[in-house]
């Protein structure tokens, strides 16, 4: 995409700016005159280098009709941040005048977004760094010459809270964000009342009443989520992530997805039983049970059927149940058990491997039960870092192959059998076909992988850059999950003042910490309400201070001094600092307990600006850093993290050559991304099957938000075409009639795909770069959420870009023979070389294309 309507755009609105407020003498327009010249010196430095990364991104993708690598989502990353730059800008130039111009809120926002582009162009020139230290075509520095280590350490030095204030998730699609913002609010309250409560109650309450500080105050959630995010450790994701197992939620998303006959937890007990080898079916393989660090113990999955099939109601399934919460649905009328399917999914989760079950991924579970007419058995597999690899691994390929052996129970005869994962469930789908083609039994006949994770090394990759503003998906949080998987994460000390607690202290302190958190959460709202009350926001009035809510950190840890210092904009501390220099450890507050966010056995690094680790930055150029102590990420090479069989992107050929064809769903503003890629090319390299689909504007983690907005439903509309065909290549025939109860249509996703049909009549998406001077007037335009809705937001849509060459015979397009049972068709596969939405659309993104 050529960026220059883009950037002479900025160039032309941001001296337009800078000539109107360099003669204002209030305060707040010296902040818009240093953020508008910050923000054209960044420009100005940013262009050339995003120029010479459009002369190379051919090098790194899949082939010519896959565009898709970690340059091009970064570059694509900085030009969203510029379109929502020029947006504020012209907003700015033609409302400035007017005496309903609301000044410090958009100086606020203006500066925001400055400081966000502060920190992209420091992660475009480390990608910078990278496209000239890796090997051609590479996207991993894989080479032990410690670049990797470099980066890391000078990554987690740079602050991010800026993108999770008034930036949250400002590079994805317009209807994901206002989610992602309501996870950022949970996720602090939360956080801040992890280490006061001790009861769930406690902790479920006291995040709800504290939420209210951080809903109204984006500096401090931000500041918030960056202290969480690098602190915490892994039990405390753990336990955010496991709060859609409570019952009443997993009831309500129940409810809200399709019904399905059968939905029933089992419990396989752990015996040992015989396979046939494929080359010669007279002969077995015994398949023992998992055993690794915590013995020999039962395998827990999940049945999901939409109808019910023969052998679903034997006795000998039902000897296999485990109870579940009394607010389970299950249609059970009595019919007659329809055939066997000829077709089997077995799907294993995601969640970092240390959180969730099958429960959470229940929702688009049970739509791809009734869209493929075929059972689908989940496994909830054991979670590190009680259960570290390869415990998982184990469990997910015993399931596997018992599937197999027991397929007649499960209401299949799994003549077509389909791997099915998101994130770290599509690499246990990788590693479990690699066991299995070492064992020598039946393979799947294909995977669907949704945004895997392939190499589990702390290596350095333009996409992973992207951890540095990725809200579901921070640096810190990603390799904490790595490390417990890895068995390399510390056991935190108990705290043994919480052990003397009783049950009645427990009720009684929680109860003492809700209360407060509740009058503090209420003072800060009423002062934010006065304070607006009594100030001006006339352009030429007193600037309207930035409201810092009270909170008990705040009123122990700060003083008078830099309380009033913190009322104006942090982004304007920094712009007026002669140097971005690292915060003096002297100045920090000492002996003050800082609330229970730091674990007890990580001692605050002093942050090291870039030059000490051997890695410097053009133009004299410095990121702002980070004032939270620096937690040690864990960067040591433990040989457990070449394995193979956990890092499959570092398998030999002759492994990789036995997998099946295999399908990748990869999202383009992934940090896991060139996972994707990589394995992409490496299989295509030695001849594999192997496609890839890259969807737009959407974040990792889209299969659990599928009925969240219309492009969630289309990327797992996507991946559900691509099960199916697995499950039925188009030039063959079924291997059975499917039943003509389970062709009938979904009417939900009926009535979503005929809503598709006005999105494939609808041209691209363009935006008309207009200079300043015609877009100006005097009376101001109506202010929204995020920024103003009167500056049209950059506009974003799904796309999808496939790669289809070097595919196998059996996935070739054809569409004259029959499929398993369909909804209607919501994700046609996409023409080589067309950019185009699952439901047909050829869409633009706009200027944040």
């Amino acid at each position: 995409m050529d960026s220059r309507p883009l950037f002479q755009t900025l160039y032309l609105l941001a001296e337009d700016n800078i000539a109107f407020f360099r003669d204002s003498t209030t305060e707040t327009g010296q902040r818009f005159l240093a953020a508008f010249t910050a923000i054209r010196e960044h420009a100005r430095r940013l262009e050339p280098v995003l120029n010479h990364f459009a002369t190379v991104y051919h090098i790194f993708d899949l082939d010519e009709h896959t565009a898709a690598n970690g340059y091009r989502s970064l570059a694509q990353t900085v030009r969203c941040c510029l379109a929502h730059i020029v947006h504020k800008s012209r907003y700015v130039a033609a409302n400035r005048r007017s005496i309903f111009f609301r000044t410090s809120h958009n100086c606020a926002e203006l500066e925001a977004y400055c400081t966000a582009l502060t920190q992209l162009r420091a992660l475009v020139y480390l990608a910078q760094q990278l496209l000239t230290q890796n090997q051609p075509g590479c996207l991993f520095n894989l080479e032990d010459n410690g670049l990797s280590v470099q980066f890391l350490q000078e990554y987690i030095t740079m602050r991010k809270g800026c993108f999770y204030g008034r930036c949250m998730g400002f590079q994805f699609a317009p209807s994901i964000r206002p989610f992602l913002q309501t996870i950022a609010i949970s996720l602090v309250s939360f956080g801040e009342n992890y280490k006061r409560h001790v009861s769930g109650l406690g902790v479920a309450a006291g995040s709800l009443f504290t939420s209210g500080k951080f809903a109204i105050d984006p500096e401090l959630r931000g500041v918030e989520f960056e202290r969480i995010t690098q602190n915490l450790d892994v039990h405390f994701w753990k336990s955010f992530w496991n709060l859609t197992e409570m019952e009443l939620l997993a009831s309500l998303a129940s409810m809200t997805s399709s019904q399905v006959r059968l939905s029933r937890a089992l419990s396989v007990p752990p015996h040992s039983f015989d396979l046939p080898l494929v080359a010669d079916p007279k002969l077995t393989v015994t398949i023992t049970p998992p055993v690794a660090h915590t013995g020999p113990g039962p395998v827990h999955m999940r049945l999901i059927s939409h109808e019910l099939r023969e052998g679903q109601e034997s006795e000998e399934l039902c000897n296999l149940l485990r109870p579940e919460g009394p607010l389970a649905l299950e249609l059970r009328w009595r019919t007659k058990p329809l055939p066997r399917s000829p077709y089997l999914v077995v799907h294993f989760h995601g969640g970092g491997f240390v959180a969730q079950t099958s429960k959470s991924h229940e929702p688009y579970l049970k739509a791809w039960a009734q869209e493929l007419g075929a059972p689908i058995l989940s496994i909830d597999y054991s979670l590190a870092p009680e259960a570290p690899f390869p415990r998982a691994l184990e469990e997910c390929f015993y399931a596997y192959c018992w599937a197999l052996k027991n397929c007649h129970l499960l209401g299949s005869t799994a003549q077509k059998v389909c791997l099915a994962g998101d994130s770290a469930g599509g690499n246990l789908c990788i590693t479990v076909s690699m066991r299995a083609a070492a064992f020598g039994i039946k393979m799947p006949d294909g995977i669907m992988a949704a945004y895997p994770a392939t190499l589990m090394q702390a290596s350095a990759s333009p996409s992973r850059l992207l951890t540095l503003l990725d809200p579901l998906l921070p640096l810190s949080v990603l390799y904490k999950c790595l490390s417990a998987y890895a068995g390399m994460e510390p056991e935190p000390p108990e705290d043994p003042a919480l052990e003397k607690l009783g049950p009645v202290n427990m009720v009684r302190r929680d109860t003492a910490l809700l209360f407060r958190d509740l009058r503090l959460s209420a003072t800060a709202l009423f002062s934010s309400w006065m304070e607006n009350a009594g100030k001006s926001n006339g352009a030429g009035g007193p600037p309207e201070a930035v409201r810092k809510s009270i909170s008990e950190v705040g009123l122990k840890s700060k003083s008078l001094t830099s309380f009033r210092d913190s009322r104006k904009s942090q982004t304007y501390q920094d712009l007026s600092r002669a140097s971005d220099a690292p915060p003096d450890p002297a100045r920090e507050p000492g002996g003050e307990r800082q609330a229970g966010f730091f674990l007890k056995d990580s001692e605050p690094e002093t942050a090291t600006p870039s030059t000490s680790n051997g890695l410097t930055f053009p133009d004299d150029f410095q990121p702002l850093r980070s004032d939270q102590p620096v937690t040690c990420v864990p960067l040591e090479l433990s040989p457990i993290l070449k394995n193979p069989f956990m890092s499959p992107l570092l398998a030999p050929d002759a492994m990789l050559k036995g997998l099946p064809p295999i399908h990748i769903v990869a999202c383009a503003l992934d940090p896991m991304l060139d996972d994707s890629v990589m394995f992409a090319r490496r299989l295509r390299s030695l001849g594999q099957p192997v496609t890839l689909r890259v969807v737009q504007d959407l974040p990792h983690g889209f299969l659990s938000l599928s009925q969240l907005c219309r492009e969630t439903r289309q990327a797992t509309a996507l991946c559900t075409e691509l099960i199916r065909d697995v499950l039925l290549p188009p030039e063959e025939g079924p291997p059975q009639a499917p039943p003509v109860s389970s062709l009938r249509k979904h009417r939900r996703l009926e009535r979503t795909s005929h809503g598709g049909g006005a999105a494939a009549a609808a041209t691209p998406a363009t935006t008309n770069y207009a200079p300043p001077q015609q877009s100006s007037t005097t009376s101001p335009q109506p202010e929204g959420v995020n920024g103003t809705a009167g500056e049209s937001s950059p506009a974003t849509s799904l796309k999808v870009t496939a790669a289809i060459g070097n595919r196998s015979p059996g996935d070739q397009q054809s569409g004259a023979k029959e499929g398993p049972p369909s909804s209607p068709p919501p994700a046609p596969l996409v023409v080589p070389g067309q950019d185009a939405s699952p439901l047909g659309s050829t869409v633009g993104r706009g200027v944040g294309a």
